[in-house]
């Protein structure tokens, strides 16, 4: 019995070689001694955990967690699959609210679902890669990128040691990094698991899905002002750390869903549309063209709904960066998009005018939008361009390594500094011109090669498209980062990882065409065009480069 089994291949999917040297049958294929000591150390585990529920244990939980056990084992086929860790893991992303609930262990700190589950995860990983000859480790592609901000992040630290240690924030320094690092092992985590074609499809189908969840659990919400996603504790075994927050625009309730704010979920659903609209061609279900185009138009419209109910204008910028984008690289598919997006826009004026006056109709009111970026300068809360010349004047003092990672507390009783609202600009301020360098680097080059990818003429039409879909997606966080604190908000930060890491799979292990035919070459292909719009037909969409 192995620690996970691998899924089996389908139509279209390739495996390493060392994938397709195991033989069928998995375990069955090992050794008869090897199999025979796992099957008793599997038995001794089982009487261990037995015994520790009837003594440590009141009845009732302990029949609770013999069931638990029981079904663990008669479904270890499923349970225990890497299928299953990349829907767990991306599942408590996606609907358990980060920071607001804790696993209810006495621990010296307050264990939140997904480190949980991330951890053990990574546990699984580590273990199968040391005792399964054929696990072997996939190649990451960003490595080199994200190398580059932690030595950034590295580098302010030490040279800001001093100070730091003087203010007394080594260890909120120390604790800062060691999030970050483990932020980032979202990304190596997904990326090990994604060992197949199935594997990239069941993510990306599974995060526009739970997007459409989330939409319409936010609707909900907006209408209701019920938040769903904070009633897990009364069927999960969670703690609750904080309740939601009452957040309005002009006397309009915003949803927060299973975000940490309302602009941090309308982001995280702006950047799942292009996964659906990818979806509307190559969803493996329903199977006929026609209906699976009409059920992810359905999906999109449904995460437009979701967007609305955050009401915020960040998602207009993230939309408009990523249809540009489209329109760069496919103009004819962004006509397209426009056109199909048109009534959708007009009908969202109709049935909720408040909130497209908030959200659209403020941005033609140049003078009005400017005004109230510069409210409230120097306190809490400050419009956006308030926060910039006393941020800028802070950054003159250290323009090189800033004041040192971790520096800047915004929230709770030790808050030392203002909230900025603009990633890149906190990112200045903590670890200098260095760090701002590391952080462009780290969100740049990966939708770089991925564009390059997707207009090379060995790619397979299907991943084209893919590439496509995910450079736009990560255009759009990109522009969302200098309107809110992106790295505070995990949701948003963890769907960028889980982007990534399909993105490293097709740039190491897509499978390459023997030879471009000629009417495909400098073309993304018909196909790839469809990922910027989901009804686009398969001749308005080839472009040439």
């Amino acid at each position: 019995m192995t620690v996970l089994n691998g899924a089996s291949g389908v139509a279209g999917e390739t495996t390493s070689p060392a994938d397709a040297a195991t033989p069928p049958g998995g375990a069955s294929a090992e050794p008869r001694g090897v199999s025979r000591r796992r099957v008793f150390a599997a038995a001794g585990v089982l009487a261990v955990a037995l015994l520790a529920a009837v003594v440590l244990l009141p009845p009732l939980i302990a029949g609770a967690a013999l069931l638990v056990l029981a079904l663990l084992v008669l479904l270890r086929r499923v349970v225990f699959a890497w299928s299953t860790a990349i829907v767990l893991l991306a599942g408590v992303i996606m609907f358990v609210p980060a920071r607001r609930y804790a696993i209810p262990i006495p621990l010296p700190f307050q264990l939140e679902p997904y480190r949980l589950v991330l951890i053990i995860v990574l546990v699984a990983l580590l273990v199968a890669l040391l005792t399964q000859p054929d696990f072997r480790w996939r190649p990451v592609a960003f490595g080199v990128p994200i190398a580059i901000l932690l030595v950034t992040v590295a580098v302010s630290f030490v040279v800001n040691g001093m100070e730091l240690a003087n203010a007394g924030l080594v260890e909120t320094a120390i604790g800062g990094m060691t999030q970050l690092l483990l932020m980032l092992s979202v990304f190596y985590a997904f990326r090990q698991l994604l060992r197949g074609e199935r594997d990239v499809m069941l993510l990306v189908t599974f995060l526009t899905w739970a997007g459409v969840v989330v939409s319409f659990f936010a609707v909900i919400e907006r209408v209701s002002r019920t938040n769903v996603f904070l009633m897990l504790g009364n069927v999960l075994p969670l703690t609750l750390l904080r309740e939601g927050g009452d957040v309005s625009r002009a006397g309009v309730a915003r949803a927060f869903g299973s975000a940490q704010h309302p602009i941090a979920l309308a982001v995280a659903l702006c950047l799942l549309i292009p996964l659906a609209v990818y979806l509307a061609k190559y969803a493996g279900w329903p199977s006929n063209a026609i209906n699976r185009r009409l059920v992810y138009a359905g999906a999109v419209v449904m995460l437009f709904g979701g967007v609305l109910a955050a009401i915020s204008r960040t998602a207009v910028v993230v939309l408009g960066v990523m249809f540009l984008v489209t329109l760069v690289f496919h103009p004819r598919v962004a006509g397209i998009l426009f056109a199909l997006a048109f009534p959708m826009v007009l009908l969202a004026a109709v049935v909720v005018p408040k909130v497209f006056d908030k959200m659209v109709l403020s941005f033609l009111d140049v003078d009005s939008l400017v005004a109230s970026q510069y409210t409230s300068a120097g306190m809490g809360g400050a419009g956006r361009l308030a926060d910039l010349e006393p941020a800028l004047r802070e950054v003159a003092q250290r323009p090189f390594f800033g004041s040192g990672f971790g520096s800047r507390i915004v929230i709770g009783d030790e808050a030392n500094a203002f909230i900025l609202d603009n990633q890149f600009l906190g990112t200045l301020m903590e670890t200098g011109a260095l760090g701002a360098i590391g952080l462009a680097v780290f969100l740049l080059v990966p939708p770089i090669m991925l564009l390059r990818f997707a207009f090379a003429q060995a790619a397979e039409r299907r991943h084209a498209a893919l590439a496509l879909t995910i450079a736009i997606a990560i255009s759009g966080y990109i522009a969302a980062i200098f309107f809110y604190d992106a790295f505070g908000f995990f949701q948003t930060f963890f769907i960028l990882c889980m982007l990534l890491a399909a993105g490293a799979w097709l740039l190491t292990e897509a499978p390459r065409r023997a030879a471009a035919e000629p009417s495909d070459a400098g073309e993304v292909g018909s196909e790839a065009g469809t990922a910027a719009g989901p009804a686009a037909p398969a001749d308005a969409v080839g472009v040439t480069r």
